[in-house]
């Protein structure tokens, strides 16, 4: 299936077939984009103090300095901090006086300026009063997630993680087998399912389970969009959708998020609301087709034809003169077989005629991007750089959300960066190689990590900047390097390799909140620690195949080899003889022959 993107080449790159599709897969894209970062709003964290009871008759100068106050640094404190005679502080969280004591001062009617330091404190046995400015209720605020009970929310959040790090892994396996449209519709319609079943959740336990599955179902949909549209679409025009369009497209279910918090500042109207794009797609099933190129790798070839044809009649062309796709497909399967035969009468090669047909027909799955060594070691270094840009990517996220001012508008501006990055990423992408372009932008996004611990102490305005270059950077390097695993990925186990992939960038998404811990050493470790885990990526990244304007494989031999570190008279590969794809096999055929 070398000339796979040849045999459909009647067809064109925009004709009204391509356009429908290429729309419907980017909307498609919105409700994984919606959730992208929901447990921003859900499991947000208002200012709150002990809870002091109408009933305890106490005048409101008494109440209010039965909370004590506790000091710290400016980046301890919440809205209601206030600064006196140079000292930052703050009211208490967790504890209040003793409220007994503070009764019977308040009944001997003395002043609240008494030495209240000298009374004992208390837990908060009453519960919390939450700040209602933002949010009327969070998870945090029904369920108490806050002092000794802290440790739930930020479990929750490692719970959405987990559930996308699961639904990366099983949503390729899935998919390869059964199809990438019955993957992408089922986490879509399991996305919605559960966030109408997370706004009925009466405990944190099911909010904690409800909340994995939304995380499952989110990521998976993403991935699997992202390959179906790649294998439908060809030459510039897939380019175009996967480096711009469908990101640009998620990120703007990104900035839908915030405004539809801010109208609905309940959790759980929240959550009805946030299924609301899902469901919307469902009905798009009947417009979306099966990618041909994963029906002809299966062997498919009547129900690819139908499409195929279809397609042809959508766009007003005609099929060049006997075309029928299952010849022409079995021939293109067996093009490389017949070139080998052609040699073979000179080197008494010899191969099977049902060889050509075996890796397409059988499942291949996880274990198969271990097979060789070529595609094992593509695949090791794919890993490694997925999962520091993650980690570098979410890093950067936690220093953003210190930003001051409204929630709403500050995570809207977050998500609105990532818009001038994608399009440079599409620019990035039509134009220049792969393995250049990430070295570059990554580079660029690693030494801004490098530079944020210069600047801790320094204004504001350049922490920021470094902190935006930084992002901007690490973007576009996970935007080349998200192109680069699909051109480098054959098709009979593309969607493995991405969801594989996928699966490792998540293990970074939760490692990256403990990441965060190593501030208690020293407060610019993290970052050093990201920065150099992606400079590493840089020096790996250096050994993959350039897949620029180069067609997909659509089997592991017509893999691009990777680069070995070797000296001038070694060899042609790293490989050894039965892993060298079998066009180099025959080069070396003709070479004996003449």
């Amino acid at each position: 299936m070398q000339d796979y993107e040849e045999l459909v080449s009647f067809l064109g790159t925009w004709g009204r077939f391509q356009r429908r599709v290429f729309l419907l897969l980017c909307l498609m894209a919105i409700p994984g984009g919606y959730y992208l970062q929901s447990v921003f709003f859900l499991l947000a964290s208002p200012p709150h103090h002990c809870h002091i009871p109408a009933d305890r008759n106490m005048s409101q100068d008494w109440i209010q300095a039965s909370i004590p106050e506790q000091f710290g640094t400016s980046g301890d404190l919440n809205s209601n901090s206030t600064q006196q005679v140079g000292v930052l502080s703050e009211r208490s969280s967790c504890s209040r006086y003793d409220l007994d004591q503070v009764q019977n001062l308040s009944a001997l009617g003395l002043s609240p300026e008494f030495v209240l330091s000298e009374l004992k404190q208390e837990d908060c046995k009453d519960g919390w009063t939450y700040s209602t400015e933002y949010y009327e209720s969070t998870v945090v605020t029904e369920f108490n997630l806050v002092c000794s009970e802290e440790w739930k929310k930020p479990l929750s959040s490692l719970a959405y993680f987990l559930g996308a790090l699961c639904g990366s892994f099983i949503s390729g396996q899935i998919s390869d087998r059964f199809g990438r449209k019955p993957v992408v519709f089922g986490a879509i319609t399991m996305l919605s399912i559960s966030s109408i079943a997370l706004a009925f959740a009466p405990s944190w336990p099911v909010f904690t389970l409800l909340y994995f599955l939304i995380g499952m179902g989110q990521n998976s949909s993403l991935i699997v969009l992202f390959v179906l549209g790649s294998e439908i679409q060809i030459g510039s025009t897939r380019i175009l959708f996967s480096s711009l369009c469908l990101p640009c497209t998620w990120v703007t279910g990104m900035m839908l998020l915030p405004g539809s918090a801010y109208l609905v500042r309940n959790w759980r109207h929240l959550s009805l609301m946030m299924a609301v794009p899902g469901l919307a797609c469902i009905p798009l099933w009947w417009q979306i087709p099966e990618s041909p190129r994963w029906l002809i790798s299966r062997g498919r070839l009547r129900e690819a034809e139908l499409l195929l044809s279809s397609a042809a009649l959508e766009n007003k062309v005609e099929p060049p003169h006997g075309f029928f796709l299952s010849d022409n497909v079995r021939n293109s399967n067996l093009s490389l077989f017949s070139l080998t035969q052609k040699h073979s009468s000179l080197t008494k090669v010899s191969v099977s005629p049902q060889c050509e047909k075996a890796e397409s027909k059988k499942s291949l799955g996880f274990l198969d991007l271990l097979r060789t060594s070529n595609i094992r070691h593509t695949s090791f270094i794919l890993w490694f750089v997925w999962f520091s840009l993650s980690l570098s990517y979410y890093g950067l996220a936690f220093n953003m959300s210190s930003l001051s001012g409204s929630p709403f508008l500050n995570y809207f501006l977050v998500a609105a960066i990532e818009l001038p990055a994608y399009s440079v990423n599409w620019l990035v992408v039509s134009r220049c190689p792969r393995r250049y372009s990430y070295i570059g932008f990554t580079l660029m996004g690693a030494v801004a990590l490098l530079l944020i611990q210069i600047t801790l102490h320094s204004p504001p305005a350049l922490s920021l900047s470094l902190v935006l270059l930084g992002k901007f950077g690490i973007m576009i390097g996970i935007g080349v390097s998200f192109v680069h695993t699909g051109e480098l990925s054959p098709t009979v186990i593309r969607n493995t390799a991405m969801s594989s992939c996928a699966t490792f960038s998540r293990a970074g998404c939760c490692v990256s909140p403990y990441l965060m811990q190593l501030a208690v050493f020293h407060e610019s470790l993290p970052l050093i620690f990201a920065g150099s885990l992606s400079l590493l990526s840089i020096a790996l990244y250096i050994l993959l195949p350039e897949t620029f304007r180069k067609p997909y494989p659509d089997t592991i031999q017509e893999m691009g080899q990777i680069q070995c570190f070797r000296c001038p008279w070694a060899s042609m590969s790293c490989l050894k003889d039965d892993e060298i794809p079998i066009q180099h096999q025959i080069m070396g055929l003709e070479t004996v022959c003449a």
